[in-house]
């Protein structure tokens, strides 16, 4: 092939990409609103008829539990992600990766698929799960069922030195997540700064409710479902970490508290 046809190529799959990304973001079309008005009926449907079978899951469809961090305070074990459907009914999904893999017998190799789903109501809990199958819809189902058992709780504030708007807009302390060589370190931003990470955890943080945050990575970063991962435990370390006076206290500055110092 000449030079030049590979040159075209190339500038035609830049085009494309450029023209990828600048769709992204854009309002949903009426098509994507009907489906997802079709899935949300045939959810609440699913709901109507839900027989639980675990002692969490008749508390919940009883009444006696309303949220999800009254499941928590009790230690109760969540094994129906039913429970989740019910407790947190606005939860955004998207599939990270899906993969085909091959495992060699004797009889030949016997193929699968591999799908990671993330999932998270966009204020406050993220979850993500990864799953295996036959068939690539079964691999996403039991990926978005691992995704919704394994919630974590997102502890927002407004941590940045140069900042004390004192609303929940990125994370309020600097926070570490690993997974296999990958490290994401998390540092509170400004309001206004807005995702200062990869292209591949983006959605992580839409999901949180995150909208400002600075982000320096380590390690084998182009795999993808590492790299959402470790930006998921990181979100996750926000809620383990003990919090000490001096920083809640930071965290808590009031807008005209420097004026007041001065």
């Amino acid at each position: 092939m000449p030079r030049r046809e590979v040159r075209k190529r190339v500038r035609r799959g830049r085009s494309m990409q450029g023209a990828q990304k600048s769709e992204f973001g854009v309002p949903p079309t009426e098509e994507e609103t009907q489906a997802f008005e079709r899935r949300r009926a045939m959810k609440e449907r699913a709901l109507e008829g839900w027989v639980p079978k675990t002692v969490t899951g008749k508390l919940v469809k009883s009444g006696e539990l309303t949220s999800i961090e009254q499941v928590w305070a009790r230690n109760l074990p969540v094994i129906e992600p039913e429970i989740i459907d019910f407790l947190l009914p606005g939860l955004h999904e998207s599939v990270i990766d899906t993969r085909k893999t091959a495992r060699v017998n004797r009889s030949g190799r016997r193929f699968s698929f591999s799908s990671a789903v993330l999932v998270g109501d966009g204020n406050q809990y993220i979850g993500i799960g990864l799953a295996a199958d036959k068939e690539k819809f079964g691999s996403v189902e039991k990926a978005l069922r691992k995704a919704k058992l394994s919630l974590v709780k997102v502890n927002k504030g407004c941590g940045s030195w140069e900042c004390i708007c004192n609303n929940p807009h990125s994370v309020p302390f600097k926070v570490v997540g690993k997974c296999a060589s990958v490290r994401v370190n998390l540092f509170p931003a400004p309001k206004g700064t807005g995702l200062v990470v990869g292209d591949h955890i983006k959605n992580v943080f839409r999901f949180a409710g995150i909208k400002d945050v600075w982000c320096q990575t380590r390690g084998a970063s182009t795999t993808k479902f590492n790299f959402v991962r470790a930006a998921v435990d990181a979100l996750a370390q926000t809620d383990r970490v003990r919090a000490s006076n001096e920083m809640m206290q930071k965290i808590t500055l009031r807008p005209h508290a420097r004026e007041e110092r001065e």
